[in-house]
C-alpha cells in the first residue's frame, strides 16, 4: 500500500503544500484550566491537547521520595480523537507515551527543590493528525512552567521523517501513516541535551544526520512560542 502512495508532489512540495523543511502551524495558549495549577493548550496543524498540571504531596506516603519529585504524566485521547473511534482506557500506545513524557519532563524539573512531592500532568488530546506525544510534551513543559514549577529549561520537541525517499520536517498524518520513517525528538534549547529519542522506521546513518540537523534548526521557533505563550499570561495578568 505504502508505494501507492505518492507523498511528495512533482513540483517537489508536499501533499499539504510545505516544503520539507517547513513547520505546521503552532499555537500555544496557557491558563486553559481554572482549578489546576497549571495548564496549556496546543494547536499544532490539526492536533489538539489541553494539559493540567497539579502539584501536591505525594500520596501514600510510602511512595514519596524524601530527596525530590515524582513525575507522573498520564497521556490520553479521546475516543473521538481520529477518524475510527478509539476505545476508552488506557492501551500500550499511551502507556509508553506516558512513560517517555515523564521522562523527558523529569529531565527539566529540579525535582530536588520539591522533595516528598508528586507532580501530576493530566494530557487530553482532543484532536490527533500525527505528532501528538511531541505537541503534548512541548504544551506539558509549558504547563508545568505555568504551574510555577521550578524548571531548569523548557522542554521542546519536534518531528521529522522519511518520505517518499525524503527527509521531511514535522510529519502530517499521511506521512506518518505511509512514510519510511518517523523520528520524535526532544531537547533541552539551552544546553541542546536530548531527553527524547525515538525512531520508527528504516533510515542510513546520513538520512538520520540530516532528520536530526533540520529537527535542530526548527527547535528555537518552537521554543519562542512556548516562552510567548507564558509572557503573554502574565502580561496579561500584570495589565488587569
Amino acid at each position: 500500500m505504502e508505494g501507492n502512495i505518492k507523498l511528495i508532489r512533482d513540483d517537489g512540495l508536499r501533499l499539504d503544500g510545505r516544503a520539507n523543511n517547513e513547520m505546521r502551524p503552532i499555537k500555544i495558549q496557557t491558563g486553559v484550566v481554572d482549578r489546576a495549577d497549571g495548564s496549556a493548550c496546543i494547536e499544532w496543524g490539526a492536533n489538539k491537547s489541553i494539559v493540567a498540571v497539579y502539584v501536591r504531596e505525594a500520596y501514600p506516603k510510602h511512595a514519596q521520595n524524601i530527596d525530590r519529585a515524582i513525575v507522573k504524566a498520564r497521556y490520553n485521547m479521546s475516543g473521538y480523537s481520529v477518524e475510527e473511534r478509539k476505545r476508552p482506557g488506557p492501551d500500550r500506545r499511551t502507556m509508553e507515551i506516558s512513560k517517555v513524557v515523564s521522562e523527558a519532563l523529569s529531565s527539566a524539573i529540579v525535582l530536588e527543590k520539591l522533595p516528598r512531592a508528586e507532580v501530576d500532568v493530566f494530557i487530553q488530546v482532543l484532536e490527533a493528525d500525527a505528532g501528538t506525544r511531541i505537541a503534548s510534551l512541548t504544551a506539558s513543559s509549558v504547563a508545568v512552567a505555568d504551574a510555577g514549577v521550578p524548571m531548569r529549561d523548557l522542554v521542546v520537541g519536534c518531528t521529522a521523517g522519511k518520505a517518499d525517499g525524503k527527509i521531511v520536517l514535522d510529519l502530517s498524518k499521511d506521512e506518518d501513516n505511509f512514510g519510511q520513517a518517523d523520528i520524535p525528538m526532544a531537547i533541552l534549547p539551552r544546553t541542546g541535551k536530548v531527553v527524547l529519542l525515538q525512531l520508527d522506521g528504516d533510515v542510513t546513518e546520513e538520512e538520520f544526520n540530516q532528520a536530526t540537523s533540520m529537527m535542530m534548526e526548527a527547535m528555537p521557533r518552537i521554543s519562542e512560542i512556548q516562552r510567548n505563550a507564558l509572557m503573554d499570561k502574565y502580561s496579561l495578568e500584570d495589565g488587569e
